[in-house]
């Protein structure tokens, strides 16, 4: 079992399929996507409510219309254990891994919409745009998620992962699509591509994502876009 920066005693496990199991000391609270948990303690109390994310109920109704916008569920679910410790466990939603990261007061962990897995409370999850050129033209749709803390995340990761550090002003180029998370001091850009026949020919569409250190980067090696456009030809269709 480890233990993160901030007092989560948790386990992960699996292999290709990866479940996070959290350890909640009494009156510890955590919170996740809905759908995450798949068991839990019978002295955990689940409440679903919109994301406490400050500013009172306006800011509330903000937050869950800005997750609407996005394709997000406007609740999320938060798991408190009650009376004793308890456990509650939470499992990805793709063959992956399970990511933690522990968030420092006033920083914050840039992912792809839909990584976040399941956090303690005292993080916030804020949806941003990356504006309509970068949706467009990433093809990776026009929101990023923002956790801040301080607290500890877990990510979800489709597929198998790489981790890049980069040194200040070092800079990789990257399909938008293989982008899973990266910390707060990467510069997150796009480079039109220069060759039109790159563009047509090289499947990685008008422009590339730029990432500037210093900072850590997640790579995920599968997308799953990319791997239901290649099942369509072994689809069944009405004919049949």
């Amino acid at each position: 079992m480890a233990i993160s920066a901030t007092g989560l005693n948790y386990e992960i496990r699996g292999t290709i399929h990866q479940i996070v199991e959290l350890h909640l000391q009494p009156g510890q609270r955590v919170m996740s996507e809905t759908g995450g948990m798949i068991w839990m303690d019978p002295n955990i109390d689940l409440d679903t409510s919109m994301p406490e994310s400050g500013g009172g109920l306006m800011g509330m109704l903000g937050g869950a219309l800005n997750r609407a916008i996005s394709g997000e569920s406007v609740f999320l679910n938060y798991f408190q254990a009650e009376g004793s410790s308890g456990r509650v466990a939470f499992a990805s939603s793709f063959p992956g891994h399970i990511v933690p990261y522990d968030i420092l007061p006033g920083r914050s962990l840039v992912a792809q919409r839909g990584s976040f897995l399941c956090s303690q409370d005292s993080c916030t999850i804020k949806m941003e745009t990356t504006g309509l050129g970068k949706g467009f033209l990433g093809g990776e749709g026009f929101f990023l998620q923002r956790m801040s803390g301080p607290g500890t995340v877990f990510l979800e990761i489709d597929g198998e992962l790489s981790v890049v550090e980069l040194e200040a002003g070092q800079t990789i180029k990257v399909d938008s699509g293989h982008i899973a998370a990266f910390e707060d001091t990467v510069q997150y850009n796009f480079e039109i591509q220069k060759k039109l026949k790159n563009i047509f020919l090289s499947g990685e569409g008008l422009a590339l994502a730029t990432l500037t250190g210093p900072g850590k980067v997640w790579l995920q090696h599968q997308v799953i876009r990319e791997l239901a456009l290649r099942l369509i030809p072994y689809l069944p269709s009405k004919s049949n």
